[in-house]
């Protein structure tokens, strides 16, 4: 992800996103940038209209799948429940 975010900050400044500047960029968070990776992505957005791009951006999906792991989260605790009172039944009868 850091790839992405440093061609997205590249980007957001009106620099190229080319391979050196990429590079810097990683580097600059201390980091050894990986050659093949900056390639990769550089190459990947090279025809790319990043603005447009991100306005078609989804921003709900992220939030779909917030509910969907807090729904499996509440019926976790129910399943723990309902098998810790079946358990407890069997001892009483």
């Amino acid at each position: 992800m850091e790839y992405v975010y440093g061609a997205l900050l590249l980007h957001k400044t009106g620099q190229a996103i080319t391979e050196t500047n990429l590079k810097k960029v990683i580097e600059a968070t201390g980091k050894q940038a990986d050659e093949s990776k900056v390639k990769v992505l550089v190459t990947s957005l090279k025809d790319v209209d990043i603005d447009k791009e991100l306005e078609t951006a989804s921003l709900a999906v992220p939030a779909t799948a917030t509910t969907t792991t807090e729904e499996k989260k509440e019926e976790k605790k129910e399943e723990k429940v309902s098998e810790a009172a079946e358990g407890l039944s069997s001892l009483f009868g």
